[in-house]
């Protein structure tokens, strides 16, 4: 803790006009704590604070605050206030970092064949998608179009909450963006598909660019 200040003027000298209020005020903002500047209202600009105060109510504050030695830094509820103050403010520009950070898509959409443009799916909405999922190379690791029209009939389509994490995050974006019915084509990074574990029991490779065509059939 940092040595305590010592009284700079006598009461002859603090009651002589020669003395401005400012100087007064600028010694007891620089060595008081924040509570005590609080209650004697000396918080704020020299300036206005001058305006507002007594040249004897300067003298009683500047005597008592060397009486109850009040100075800066002696009340721990003080600085854990300033620490939670500086935590929030060093905080903010971490989360506006994280946002630049997001950088462009990592999926591309062709659409197939157009939707109602009219209902598209929220965050949050169960939908309904047909699909097949494929390698760059063509070979087709997934899918669950039945292979007849008839067994498409007795089959249901993939049902799962959307914007939600529940499958890769290239369908959570790229199913956002379409509209019922539509069939869209999306070219997903690895970094929004599986990235560099890949699915070994799926033949999907490390690092993999997968290719989806997905059909939105349903949102409820």
């Amino acid at each position: 803790m940092a040595a305590e200040p010592t009284r700079e003027w006598s009461d002859e000298q603090l009651k002589s006009d020669d003395l401005p209020k400012k100087d007064i005020i600028k010694f007891i903002q620089d060595n008081a704590a924040h509570s005590f500047l609080s209650e004697h209202k000396l918080l704020g600009n020299i300036k206005n604070v001058a305006k507002t105060a007594k040249k004897e109510q300067l003298i009683i504050a500047y005597d008592q605050l060397f009486e109850s030695k009040r100075f800066k830094g002696t009340e721990p509820i003080e600085e854990v206030t300033q620490n939670v103050k500086a935590v929030k403010i060093d905080d903010k520009p971490k989360e506006v970092a994280e946002v630049i950070d997001e950088g462009p898509p990592k999926f591309t959409k062709a659409v197939l064949k157009k939707g109602d443009k009219t209902n598209f799916p929220k965050k949050g909405d169960t939908v309904g998608c047909w699909y097949t999922g494929s390698l760059e190379d063509g070979t087709v690791f997934d899918t669950n179009i039945p292979t007849t029209a008839r067994k498409k009939k007795q089959t249901k389509p993939l049902c799962f909450k959307v914007g939600l994490g529940r499958v890769i995050r290239g369908w959570d974006e790229g199913v956002l963006t379409m509209s019922k019915g539509e069939t869209a084509k999306l070219e997903i990074e690895p970094e929004w598909a599986y990235g560099r574990k890949g699915v070994p029991d799926n033949k999907i490779p490390p690092n993999a660019k997968l290719i989806f065509e997905v059909e939105l059939v349903s949102i409820d």
